[in-house]
């Protein structure tokens, strides 16, 4: 710990010490934190700075509380997400096509799950601005998916295209073939161009609900367009748990 010259608070300056420690793998994912009244002995504090500092971990996901028997470190679910290289046509149409998250996850040693159902919906005034021909309101089809990695739930993905290109597309609809959501776009009409926008925020409620999201806890919102040779056919919005993802661009510079 810093000495009396450290201008943090002490919940600042305990948390910033256990995530060191944690960080550092000297608590392990699944090691018990000492009790409340050891910690603030430790730290020479209060009760209430203890508890405020570990809810600021809790928000972090790195700690987690089991009723009746203290706090623990929080297994980490986290996979990396390579931004443009799982998007490679090798991943999802080569010989042996799979899933983008599916192929991403497997590489890095993670157990990669999903629930998945086609309906219909009023498009979102963000799928409007950038389906030509849709207006907000108008009648589209959305592909609602929730993954897990380790059997965590991490993000939920929902995918817009219209009625005109459901109805090119059986496949679509029901899910059904190798290399997930982009190779049935792609066997529609060559994908192109893909573009992803991201935000930060905190979650809604529902998506907090849905999410089984800790309290705190922010998430990363993507809104992904497939631009194909016959414009763009496909927008998806993911909410994703900040915790659960590390984002790796690597590219050329352009000219």
């Amino acid at each position: 710990m810093s000495d009396t010259t450290d201008g943090r608070s002490w919940q600042l300056r305990i948390a910033d010490d256990i995530r060191t420690k944690i960080e550092s793998g000297h608590l392990q994912p699944g090691d018990k934190l000492p009790g409340l009244p050891d910690l603030a002995q430790s730290y020479g504090v209060s009760l209430v700075t203890v508890r405020l500092a570990l809810a600021r971990l809790k928000q972090e996901g790195l700690v987690i509380s089991q009723q009746g028997r203290g706090n623990f470190v929080r297994g980490r679910h986290r996979i990396r997400r390579f931004g443009i290289e799982r998007y490679s046509r090798s991943v999802w149409g080569g010989e042996q096509a799979r899933p983008l998250l599916e192929a991403e996850g497997g590489k890095q040693g993670r157990s990669i799950g999903q629930t998945t159902e086609t309906d219909t919906a009023p498009a979102p005034a963000f799928v409007a601005d950038r389906l030509p021909g849709i207006s907000e309101g108008d009648t589209v089809h959305v592909r609602r998916r929730v993954t897990t990695i380790d059997g965590v739930i991490n993000q939920s993905v929902d995918s817009y295209f219209s009625l005109e290109t459901g109805a090119r597309s059986a496949a679509l609809l029901s899910g059904e073939g190798t290399g997930g959501h982009i190779a049935r776009i792609n066997a529609i009409s060559p994908v192109l161009e893909i573009q992803e926008e991201l935000s930060a925020r905190m979650p809604t409620g529902p998506e907090s609900s849905h999410l089984q999201i800790p309290e705190g806890t922010p998430v990363v919102e993507i809104i992904r367009t497939y631009h194909t040779q016959d414009g763009p056919l496909d927008v998806t919005k993911f909410v994703i748990r900040a915790d659960m993802a590390a984002f790796d661009y690597r590219f050329p510079v352009p000219d």
